[in-house]
């Protein structure tokens, strides 16, 4: 249940702090007071998107959290199951949002907002001011149906929905391979020739990069071989001037005083060194020339090669690499081309197989659909009747068509109605009026919270469009609800409201030049001058405080006999 919900610069909120007690809770207010502001709140706090003006103007950041208490071990154990363990029984949702950023956390650790919304599903429903309009559409019957037979579809609905997928995945390649089979003459005939060109360059991994440097080497031969030879003509030996010769003549006059004076003999050894320096570069020299000696054909020939290398990879890739992997493509696809028959026949064999698949699973499910039904049809005229409609039919039709397959299966779901006597049952989208649709909603709220084990159930304006002897009637059925489920509930008939364990009244008041959303745990006589407003509106008379007061006596009797009063 939810025990706690703090909310921090929401809209026209400073800050609020409600704890809500087990049982039947009622939120009212005038018109305009903020009574929307802590549903929105609540749905911001479940990871919802918001109004992009959400944050209290002149402040920073809005939050709100909401704190659960988890009693239940099966829901403890699905809620682990989730990544999250309650702590002493409670789970917090958090949420805040500052420059248009969001961190949601549950019991302080950071999580998604998606694993929030997963969460906060186990933990609370809300029922919003228009969703009773929902079931106007057939696709929210069929939806509705399937939540109510959760457990009994169990694995069904996501391996259908996974085996559609693969199906029109394959279907949609079939569908593409039958429109390239009258250009796969000619796209073999482009491939054979594209692999064949490949193949007889006879690519080597690297082989460009080396061919490279040779040709550069090869185009400044003539430049590097004058250079070298220069070099070499200097500090060689052949010449009288040259560095070697110099070297060699200064080295002997030393070696001849060497023996007159210890200084001259290290001299002597280091223009002997120089001199064994000169020899070896005289010698790389001269191996370096003789490697300059490129024949015409020669260069020709690594000319030829580079542009025949530059060629293909210009067509089938930037490197001889990507070159080869293009290749492989290549060959793999023509082998399916020289295949295709067999390759078509494949894709028709899987998308046969994948469709049996498909029916297979909606069959399934269809079947348990269609038994089903009747229990829910049953259950939902049970909480009809106790929501006025007396002598209301209502039925559930599945109809299916195995030619139109979908992610849920071919089952086409449609509630129908008959809401008085002598009436033709006919579509509820037909014939269902804003009020009775509000009722047929609470009616399926009830039976499915029985089923799904959400203990807390938000009920935003489920009273829209009834009045008189019906809002009895709804008030009595949330009360009903209330011995299993928390309800929370926003209302402006007196009658839901009287029904009450715990009264808060949503109001506006000014404070320091600021209009703030407070909320005030009524008690006493504060409830009774609620219900009063409720009841009349602006005058409140002594009369009308009467009627109050016995309008929360009824209500008190009702709830603590667990019967209707007696019809009028």
């Amino acid at each position: 249940m939810l025990l706690n919900l703090h909310v921090k610069n929401i809209a026209l909120i400073t800050d609020v702090d409600m704890n809500f007690e087990k049982g039947f809770n009622v939120l009212s207010g005038e018109t305009g007071a903020g009574k929307s502001l802590i549903i929105d709140s609540v749905n911001f706090a479940l990871g919802n998107r918001v109004p992009k003006d959400i944050i209290r103007e002149n402040e920073e950041y809005a939050l709100c959290e909401l704190t659960f208490l988890v009693e239940d071990e099966e829901l403890k154990e699905r809620i682990e199951e989730l990544g999250v363990s309650p702590e002493d029984d409670l789970v917090i949702l958090s949420r805040k949002i500052m420059n248009k950023r969001g961190i949601a956390r549950i019991n302080g650790e950071t999580v998604s907002a998606g694993t929030l919304k997963e969460i906060s599903s186990l933990l609370i429903d809300i029922h919003g001011q228009h969703e009773h309009q929902s079931l106007l559409y057939k696709s929210k019957h069929l939806e509705i149906l399937d939540e109510f037979l959760k457990a009994e579809l169990g694995a069904y609905p996501k391996e259908l929905n996974e085996a559609f997928a693969s199906y029109t995945a394959v279907c949609a390649e079939l569908e593409e391979a039958l429109k390239k089979e009258k250009e796969s003459g000619r796209e073999k005939e482009l491939l054979a020739y594209e692999i064949k060109e490949i193949e007889e360059a006879g690519l080597k991994e690297g082989e460009d990069e080396e061919l490279e440097k040779l040709y550069r080497r090869m185009q400044n031969s003539k430049r590097i071989l004058e250079a070298v030879a220069y070099a070499h003509s200097e500090c060689g030996y052949d010449a009288e001037a040259s560095a070697g010769s110099a070297v060699g003549r200064a080295l002997y006059r030393l070696r001849q005083a060497e023996g007159l004076d210890e200084a001259v003999s290290s001299l002597c050894s280091q223009l002997g060194d120089i001199d064994s320096i000169l020899n070896d570069f005289n010698r790389a020299a001269a191996d370096y020339e003789q490697s300059l000696e490129f024949s015409a054909e020669e260069f020709a020939d690594t000319e030829q090669r580079l542009d025949l290398i530059n060629h293909i990879k210009s067509r089938y890739g930037d490197t001889i690499t990507e070159v080869i992997e293009n290749l492989e493509k290549k060959r793999e696809l023509l082998l399916k081309y020289d295949n295709y028959e067999e390759y078509l026949d494949g894709l028709k064999k899987s998308a046969e197989a994948m469709k049996e698949k498909v029916i297979s699973l909606s069959e399934r499910i269809s079947g348990i659909r269609k038994k089903g039904a009747g229990e829910l049809s049953e259950k939902i005229r049970d909480a009809l009747a106790d929501l006025n409609f007396l002598d209301a039919r209502f039925e559930i039709e599945v109809t299916s068509d195995n030619d139109h397959l979908t992610r849920k299966g071919f089952d086409e779901v449609e509630f129908l109605i008959s809401t008085n006597p002598g009436e033709k049952i006919r579509p509820l989208t037909e014939v269902a009026s804003g009020g009775e649709l509000s009722r047929i909603m609470l009616a399926l709220k009830t039976v499915l919270a029985g089923r799904d084990r959400v203990d807390t159930l938000i009920f935003d304006e489920i009273d829209t469009g009834i009045s008189g002897r019906t809002a009895q009637k709804v008030s009595e059925k949330l009360a009903l609800l209330s011995r299993t489920n928390q309800v929370i509930c926003i209302t402006h008939l007196p009658q839901i409201a009287a029904m009450a364990d715990a009264h808060y009244e949503i109001a506006k008041r000014v404070s320091n030049n600021r209009t703030e959303t407070v909320v005030n745990r009524l008690t006493g006589e504060n409830i009774t001058g609620e219900l009063a407003r409720m009841i009349s509106g602006a005058e409140i008379t002594e009369s009308v405080l009467e009627s109050a007061r016995e309008m929360k006596k009824l209500a008190g009797r009702i709830k603590q006999d667990g019967q209707e009063p007696e019809k009028q």
